[in-house]
């Protein structure tokens, strides 16, 4: 009836590419997605805000999202599967009659990331599907745990908080805190973030997660992959990710 998978398999089954500026399927060429100047990603840093009510008070924000900017677009309106399966028959018809399969049809990623037509379109109930395709939200909870931990324990090759954030913080956002700063010597450092836990509090976490217990079946034995030594968690699978990013980061990480 739909599909199910992370978001690199979303553009195998949808024929849709997920890559670059155009990456989500509903929004295409009205997202404000940009590539960061110093990262060199592709950011939607700016693009939540108008899916917000018009009243909601982070519309009119403009030092806490993209400094001196503030949102006054609707959100968009949605996309329905009768008017996609015109519009990516339409790309294919053009595409077949002008040239190779091997070749890009024309407009890729400036109006558009089609890259095949779906089979799932010759189900004749796909197109009235209000949702075709869905992200597993567990698979991709991983991801956003091994972020948010490792910036926090202010793990050195593993943070996402590295030089290269730092200055695109400091082009995009208004958090003078969170520049670079230059001491008397000369050498450029990064100010400590507020997130961030100090060497004692990451041996108390990792102490704690160390003598956690859990009722049977409720998840593994989480304990088996802190390393209190090396102070790091390593080995755990994604339903640990999703237990302790919806049950014990608020315990682990408050004051």
């Amino acid at each position: 009836m739909w599909t199910i998978s992370d978001f690199p398999t979303y553009g195998m089954l949808s024929g849709w590419s997920t890559h670059g500026k155009l990456s989500c399927l509903y929004c295409i060429e009205h997202n404000k997605a940009f590539r960061s100047k110093h990262g060199g990603k592709i950011t939607f840093f700016y693009c939540h805000r108008r899916f917000l009510p018009m009243d909601q008070p982070y519309r009119y924000q403009s030092d806490k999202f993209l400094k001196g900017v503030t949102e006054w677009l609707p959100s968009l309106p949605r996309r329905f599967g009768s008017k996609m399966l015109f519009v990516v028959s339409n790309f294919m018809k053009r595409h077949i009659r002008s040239s190779s399969h091997n070749d890009k049809i024309t407009g890729f990623s400036v109006k558009h990331n089609w890259v095949k037509k779906s089979i799932f379109w010759e189900l004749p109930y796909w197109h009235t599907n209000l949702i075709r395709h869905n992200l597993d939200v567990m698979h991709i909870e991983k991801n956003f745990f091994n972020n948010i931990f490792y910036t926090v324990m202010d793990c050195p090759n593993r943070s996402k908080d590295n030089v290269k954030a730092r200055l695109d913080i400091q082009l995009y956002c208004k958090k003078p805190n969170l520049h670079l700063q230059q001491d008397a010597s000369g050498r450029v450092y990064k100010p400590k973030g507020t997130y961030y836990l100090f060497k004692k509090q990451q041996q108390e976490v990792l102490s704690w997660m160390k003598e956690l217990s859990f009722p049977d079946g409720y998840a593994s034995n989480i304990s088996r992959c802190v390393k209190e030594a090396q102070c790091k968690v390593s080995s755990m699978k994604s339903h640990d990710c999703h237990v302790f990013m919806q049950r014990l980061l608020p315990i682990a990480f408050r004051p």
